[in-house]
């Protein structure tokens, strides 16, 4: 019987937690720019091939209740000024990418960065697909039996494998089932892209910009605005109370 420690679990996860907030911290501290982006039709597969291809930079994708932690969720708790605007965006399926490359250059990159792949259960079709009647070469002898468990009409003759009549696979505008995004891959048509989409940009200076709006945040000037008001309030307070005072010496 296998005893499996509660402790040493939490202790590890705990652990784990701390890594990774002390690898965003050094991230942080080592890049100029931190980069919010979402994905379009996620594959594995696709992200470790654009994380090769920016091996200069780091991205981090997932946890990201935990990497809020490591910039801090308000300006009090901030490890960088400007750091809990890109906290607040982490919602969903978001990642950061943390870089020395310029603004231009990283938007220009992504802008033309898009790998076609195959639909899947789920995903709208983008056009609509139909088989026409006759042998479809592409496919084995062996296939055939797959192909009708797919909802294909086809059968066997003389090791050939027959579509008996036209079929429409899919139709444009509609949401694909498991079997017709099967047969799309079969047949080789790549119905979705794979996109990075960029939505934020934090600079090392404190400036955090909008990539959708172009709205920039300046959290120096914001905290200068800050401190002046409530200098100002205080200022208001102390007079107050002399004019309270200067009152009650007349009485």
């Amino acid at each position: 019987m296998c005893v499996v420690s509660l402790t040493n679990t939490r202790k590890k996860g705990l652990e784990l937690k701390q890594n990774l907030i002390e690898e965003v911290r050094a991230s942080v501290d080592r890049y100029a720019r931190i980069f919010i982006f979402s994905v379009e039709n996620m594959r594995n597969s696709k992200i470790k091939d654009v994380r090769n291809m920016w091996k200069h930079s780091r991205f981090f994708y997932g946890k990201n209740k935990v990497i809020a932690v490591a910039l801090g969720k308000d300006r009090a708790g901030e490890y960088r000024e400007g750091l809990h605007m890109i906290s607040s965006k982490l919602k969903g399926n978001v990642g950061l990418l943390f870089t020395n490359e310029t603004k231009e250059a990283v938007i220009e990159w992504f802008d033309e960065y898009v790998e076609p792949d195959f639909a899947r259960s789920g995903n709208v079709a983008r056009s609509t697909v139909v088989l026409d009647e006759g042998p479809l070469t592409q496919f084995t002898h062996s296939m055939e039996p797959h192909l009708r468990q797919l909802g294909l009409p086809t059968l066997l003759k003389k090791g050939v494998v027959l579509l008996v009549g036209e079929h429409t696979v899919c139709k444009e505008g509609e949401p694909l089932t498991p079997e017709q995004a099967r047969i799309l891959k079969l047949l080789g048509n790549a119905m979705v892209d794979f996109k990075i989409d960029l939505l934020a940009m934090w600079s090392n200076n404190g400036t955090f910009e909008d990539l959708k709006t172009s709205e920039v945040t300046d959290a120096r000037s914001y905290r200068t605005t800050q401190e002046t008001e409530e200098r100002s309030d205080g200022e208001q307070e102390v007079e107050g109370k002399e004019e309270e005072e200067d009152d009650e010496e007349e009485e």
